[in-house]
């Protein structure tokens, strides 16, 4: 059989097959992008861990430790490209009707000026994360032929911060009756044109990978219990 599937390999597969569950259910008929942010904080919590449970496996050959990098970066283009796009997209066919207020684009019709202009956005935030991750692999090849150990900075912002920016944008949603479509899209493309910005950030460690996985539940919890409030309400 192709491939590795001993532990080492589990949560990015686990990483994967939750982004793809959730780029279907937002692409499923009016698609709801609430559920879609639920997959990919889980999407964002599996990747947080996955490259140091690889590393506990001492004995794994090259051609499994770069089988390991192939799938990570084919998984974040899944997860972290592709389904925030797919939320954005959802967004679109499904806010503001879920307050069942007077829909300012008449019962989902919109302007064709913005929805060319959305869709542009969604397709460079796709590109701008795929082109990260190639780049960050070929660097990181690169890297490794000259330093031991892992790196201390990334250069750009990874495309795993989606999992904790675009749950936090949804989240204002809640917070307002307005659309807030339009400042989705906005955050999409900053963090676009952050993903290939040539900037240092430095790699969080252990704790730091804590805190914000304690974000990301803080995030989980407080998206189920407006969820339930908004279903109780109507």
């Amino acid at each position: 059989m192709l491939g590795f599937f001993d532990y080492t390999v589990w949560l990015t597969y686990i990483s994967l097959l939750s982004a793809s569950l959730g780029i279907m259910v937002t692409l499923n008929g009016g698609g709801h992008p609430y559920l879609g942010v639920f997959f990919l904080l889980i999407c964002g919590l599996c990747d947080a861990f996955d490259g140091r449970v690889a590393r506990t496996k001492k004995d794994r050959t090259d051609i499994q430790k770069n089988f390991g990098i192939q799938i990570d970066s084919l998984s974040d283009l899944a997860a972290f490209g592709i389904l925030p796009a797919c939320i954005g997209n959802a967004m679109i066919r499904v806010c503001p009707t879920i307050y069942e207020i007077p829909p300012i684009r008449g019962g989902r019709r919109i302007d064709i000026t913005m929805s060319i202009l959305f869709f542009t956005i969604m397709l460079v935030y796709v590109l701008g994360a795929m082109v990260r991750l190639a780049y960050f692999n070929v660097m990181e090849e690169e890297r490794q032929k000259t330093e031991d150990g892992a790196r201390k900075y990334y250069q750009g912002v990874p495309v795993t911060s989606a999992a904790l920016i675009f749950p936090t944008v949804m989240l204002a949603q809640f917070l307002t009756k307005a659309d807030i479509t339009p400042v989705y899209f906005v955050f999409l493309l900053i963090t676009a044109i952050a993903f290939v910005s040539n900037i240092k950030i430095p790699k969080p460690g252990l704790r730091g990978i804590l805190i914000m996985c304690g974000i990301g539940l803080v995030e989980f919890i407080a998206l189920i219990v407006a969820l339930v409030m908004f279903v109780g309400n109507r």
